[in-house]
């Protein structure tokens, strides 16, 4: 009979912050599946535990994921931590969870700390919908499509962002989205130093011209408007080409270049002409 892979959230910072439940279930699991050995050891350790460590992070999560798999079809349980919060939330841990979901190992969750969902609950932002981006890529043209396919996004955008990349990032915020866009930023959630406020793009960027950004951040990009509805002869372009052959994105993207109305608009009237 196969063990269970106990997906374990851990404290952003703050220790006070480890769930009971979290403990026992680490001091009952044969091993631990760690991004990083080095963090994992010094947190078990705080909590007197000692248990094996494997280490599971993005550069060898396939190979040791196989290793993995095979101790807990076997029958040995393992907990699998991230170096903070939430497991397989931006994390190689989806991928370990992906291949027990495949093979019909059990998976369990252990819920606790996550860093999107308590920056989103200090932001104040109305509404209960988000968009979670997490880490935006280190390459420039994966990066600019990224935040290119959420130009006409209306909800709240939440990324994940380390210090030595903030000013790039906000950057291409402005370039994206412009700088009067509200921004929300927390920075070192938890922790001795923890800072959020309200600002905009354009005011991050100079603040963070006169500041050293330090810490983790997560960034809230509000949401954009409603897209406005575009008049009947653009969506009838759109309909005629359609028509002629072309996909309805290829037909939005075109009708949206020469009308200089919002492709996304567009596009949403062809999808409900296919739903009637």
């Amino acid at each position: 009979m196969p063990g269970t892979l106990y997906v374990v959230s851990t404290p952003i910072g703050n220790l006070g912050d480890m769930t009971p439940r979290a403990l026992e279930v680490l001091k009952s699991v044969d091993f631990v599946a760690a991004e990083d050995t080095r963090v994992a050891m010094k947190l078990l350790g705080c909590f007197g535990i000692q248990k094996p460590l494997v280490s599971y992070f993005e550069h060898n999560k396939r190979a040791r994921g196989d290793v993995i798999l095979a101790r807990i079809a076997a029958g040995e349980n393992c907990a699998l931590t991230t170096d903070a919060g939430t497991p397989a939330i931006s994390d190689p841990g989806a991928e370990l969870v992906a291949q027990c979901r495949e093979k019909g190992i059990p998976v369990v969750t252990v819920p606790g700390a996550c860093a999107a969902v308590a920056a989103f609950s200090l932001a104040g932002l109305r509404g209960a919908r988000f968009t979670f981006e997490g880490f935006l890529s280190v390459s420039k043209p994966s990066r600019r499509a990224h935040l290119q396919s959420l130009v006409n996004e209306t909800r709240p955008m939440i990324f994940y962002e380390a210090p030595h990349k903030l000013r790039a990032t906000l950057a291409d915020f402005r370039d994206t989205f412009g700088e009067d866009r509200v921004l929300f930023i927390a920075r070192e959630l938890t922790k001795l130093h923890e800072e959020s406020f309200r600002t905009t793009i354009g005011g991050a960027i100079e603040r963070y011209e006169q500041t050293e950004p330090r810490g983790e951040y997560v960034l809230i990009v509000a949401g954009g408007s409603e897209p406005e509805t575009p008049p009947v002869d653009a969506v009838a372009a759109a309909r005629a080409r359609v028509a002629e052959g072309m996909s309805p994105s290829e037909a939005a993207r075109v009708t949206s270049r020469e009308t200089n109305m919002p492709r996304n608009a567009i596009y949403k009237a062809l999808l409900e002409d296919t739903e009637l």
